[in-house]
């Protein structure tokens, strides 16, 4: 691993994470190249915006729940490769019900050089601390359609509330948000805004 990356957890105390693209649990459907451990890792920058962001969001009775951090580059290109397959319907309804897999390109929703690459862009949510249920957001994790936008209609009162909420923390700790996914968020000042990282997390 590159001297300037680290696992979050080690450095951002009381942070939760599920990294979903070591599990079968994402658009995939199983484990994706380069996840070989269910840990986030990300730059020293990173983590050091991540902890305020984590202590914001504790003032204010929540926590955060981390998905993905540093993406490898075999990973993304994993994402490509899976994306000109034949459609088997396994994660179609829970994460892209309204486009073809082919779409996800061409709609913004994966990259063909993600910026997790780089080790400055985290997915992420907020839960409850009193209860550890998870604030609702209108959608979960990696939906690939328009109501998973930051400005998206047919959501609830509470649902924008909780967005919104999320969206101020992050910017007030140094992030940028991506308008297309509301979970998706990259820091402002990227200590490798041009290098696209490949080795494995382990």
């Amino acid at each position: 691993m590159n001297e300037d990356f680290v696992y979050v957890d080690d450095w951002v105390p009381g942070v939760r994470w599920d990294a979903k693209y070591a599990t079968w649990d994402n658009f995939t459907g199983k484990p994706v190249d380069g996840y070989l451990t269910n840990r986030i890792v990300g730059t020293r920058a990173l983590c050091a915006a991540l902890k305020q962001a984590r202590e914001k969001a504790a003032s204010l009775g929540f926590g955060l729940l981390l998905w993905d951090g540093y993406r490898p580059r075999r990973a993304v290109d994993c994402f490509l490769r899976w994306s000109e397959q034949p459609e088997d319907g396994q994660t179609k309804q829970r994460h892209y019900p309204n486009i073809d897999r082919h779409e996800m390109l061409e709609k913004g929703y994966v990259a063909t050089q993600s910026g997790h690459s780089r080790g400055g862009a985290v997915d992420l949510t907020l839960y409850h601390l009193a209860t550890n249920e998870l604030s609702p957001m209108g959608g979960d994790h990696d939906l690939m359609d328009p109501i998973s936008g930051h400005r998206a209609r047919g959501i609830t009162p509470i649902e924008s509330q909780n967005r919104e909420l999320l969206r101020s923390i992050m910017e007030d700790c140094g992030f940028d948000r991506y308008d297309c996914e509301w979970w998706h968020y990259t820091l402002k000042r990227e200590p490798y805004p041009d290098v696209y990282f490949d080795f494995p997390i382990t």
